[in-house]
């Protein structure tokens, strides 16, 4: 048992660490997702400036929401095709998904569409990697980690080709990805597997189908990200895997909660921190208690 004195003494060391000025700033690079999945970390990363971590955010110089900062350091790279190119890959993309929005998600994945519009995000890190003088400017500088979403993949290989702690920022990953690289328990016949719909108290008939969907995503789910894992392997100089970039994730930062998804087992680096997706809200317009008993008035009466 530890001495008295040692216990109380540990909390006041974890407040001094987390109390600024106390701890050390780090370095720290971010390759972020095109979209909406920026607006959520835009705000944090804003925040991680502000409490004193330089941050520099590598882009792309075509881009939906991708914006210049006086907050923090923006390296771009130059792409092969324009704002029009990607705005009519997504109209193509969005046009089939509706007009078949009853095929099931692996479907989707494995659509033409799909690989058309996703080689774009793919394309994009490809340039990254050809701009040698930014390669050259990013193993010069030691950064503490990466922080990346991980949708389209390019974070995972920038952290992996660098060597460095990489930090993933999500509301999920397709696929079975998050279970295999945090070795976290999710079995099929207690688990709903994502988009099903199935609810946590599963029959016989749904855990069979919840089986099924889960021997696909093993089975289809390599082609979809074939083209990355191929590129991957080419700029490594080996045979690299999904579970390879996957694992090298340190620290899981999962926009989600157990009031969004069912309970299941979880690992320590796996980190809720909310269901946040979009741009912060707006606050309600102010209505005055008059104006409100004159509509519950109206409405009683009608």
């Amino acid at each position: 048992m530890a001495p008295a004195m040692l216990t109380g003494f540990l909390p006041l060391c974890v407040c001094l660490l987390l109390t600024p000025g106390f701890a050390e700033a780090g370095k720290l690079l971010v390759v972020p997702m095109d979209g909406s999945h920026w607006f959520t970390m835009h705000s944090v990363v804003e925040k991680l400036v502000h409490r004193g971590h330089e941050v520099v955010v590598v882009m792309p110089e075509v881009s939906w929401h991708l914006g210049k900062s006086f907050n923090f350091t923006v390296k771009t790279y130059s792409t092969f095709y324009t704002l029009e190119d990607l705005n009519q890959q997504f109209r193509i993309f969005a046009e089939a998904q509706w007009k078949a929005r009853e095929q099931s998600l692996i479907s989707m994945m494995m659509s033409v569409s799909s690989d058309s519009f996703f080689e774009y995000f793919l394309s994009h890190c490809r340039s990254l990697f050809n701009n040698t003088k930014l390669v050259k400017y990013l193993e010069e500088n030691s950064f503490d980690a990466v922080f990346l979403d991980p949708f389209d993949m390019c974070g995972l290989i920038v952290a992996k080709y660098f060597s460095l702690p990489s930090v993933v920022f999500t509301r999920g990953v397709f696929c079975h990805h998050l279970e295999e690289a945090t070795q976290c328990p999710s079995p099929p016949s207690y688990v709903p597997r994502m988009l099903l719909g199935f609810p946590d108290a599963m029959t016989f008939r749904e855990r069979v189908w919840n089986q099924i969907f889960h021997l696909e995503e093993h089975l289809l789910c390599h082609y979809f990200i074939k083209n990355v894992l191929e590129f991957a392997s080419e700029l490594l100089q080996k045979t690299v895997t999904a579970y390879d970039l996957f694992s090298h994730t340190s620290i899981w930062l999962l926009r989600t909660d157990f009031v969004l998804d069912y309970p299941k087992p979880v690992m320590p680096n796996m980190i809720f921190i909310g269901g946040i997706n979009c741009h912060q809200g707006k606050p309600l317009s102010k209505v005055s208690h008059r104006s409100f008993s004159i509509l519950r008035t109206s409405w009683l009466w009608t």
